[in-house]
């Protein structure tokens, strides 16, 4: 089991016990506040069983039927956890509509913080700690999770802040209130996790920078070649696909062309962190001279 599994799963540990938490602090208060955050941890802990077994699926091997591996598979988690955070924010808009046609006193409010504010902690150290490793392993579920995460993070802070003022201002559609501001929160947060796992999957381009990069790799590393082009790039889950056409002198050796290829391919995965490179090779008379310039 590599190290996404181990924080897929560790993802699911952490889910249950912020969930707990949070359930506990809305079963203590009867806050429709609280209930929405803890709401959205069931979704946490749903979201992170479909982000391990994504990871787990896109670390098989490739196979006849996939050839080009299962990496894709990670953005479909990253869809489905949109979806469900947009479903738990018009959960929680349905029980902060009747709330504000029927407020009501919240019970034991400082215990119920108290309790929320720990599940809210934990949440944020988690959510750092799946960010930063999910970008370090280019793992979408896993940084999708750990926004996901962070978003909760926010949510909890500002219930918090807010149902501390109900008992100073005696503001009791307050709770209501929030309970709404949570889950247009939510809503926007679904929202930018689908936009961004569909780009993954229309096999979006690398960045504009690091296509620079690859440009620059290409023309510093192909000595012996006249020019490269057609250059395409995407992402697959931790997967890059770069492909390109790289044009040689007609009598150039099928050895001599084969080892500039090695030298490119070899100073390519330096640079771009699990690349499957391509590299069409073709003779002089096939030059478009608009491609990269060979150094």
């Amino acid at each position: 089991m590599d190290k996404i599994q181990k924080l897929a799963i560790g993802s699911i540990f952490v889910g249950t016990v912020v969930f707990v938490l949070k359930y506990a602090a809305y079963y203590i208060t009867g806050s429709i506040a609280l209930y929405s955050d803890a709401l959205e941890s069931i979704i946490n802990v749903v979201t992170a069983v479909a982000a391990f077994m994504a990871v787990r699926l896109s670390a098989a091997p490739p196979d006849a039927n996939h050839p080009y591996g299962h990496h894709k598979v990670e953005y479909f988690s990253a869809v489905l956890e949109g979806v469900l955070i947009i479903v738990a924010a018009l959960a929680i808009l349905r029980e902060a509509y009747f709330g504000l046609l029927s407020p009501r006193v919240i019970d034991a409010p400082m215990h119920g913080l108290a309790i929320n504010a720990v599940a809210g902690i934990v949440n944020a150290v988690w959510s750092w700690a799946l960010i930063r490793h999910g970008r370090r392993l280019r793992s979408p579920a896993l940084v999708a999770d750990g926004r996901h995460l962070l978003t909760d993070v926010v949510t909890s802070a500002v219930v918090i802040v807010g149902l501390l003022l109900v008992p100073l201002t005696g503001w009791t559609w307050l709770d209501s209130a929030l309970a709404a501001m949570v889950a247009v929160n939510i809503l926007w947060s679904g929202w930018g996790l689908i936009k961004e796992s569909i780009g993954g999957l229309m096999d979006e381009a690398l960045p504009e920078a690091t296509l620079v990069r690859v440009r620059e790799i290409i023309s510093a590393n192909a000595d012996g070649a006249l020019e490269a082009h057609d250059l395409r790039t995407r992402h697959a889950g931790r997967m890059t696909f770069i492909d390109f056409h790289l044009v040689v002198p007609g009598a150039m050796s099928v050895t001599e062309a084969h080892d500039i290829c090695d030298r490119l391919e070899r100073a390519l995965k330096a640079d771009v962190e699990d690349a499957l490179i391509t590299i069409h090779v073709e003779p002089d008379n096939k030059a478009k001279h608009a491609g990269i310039v060979v150094l």
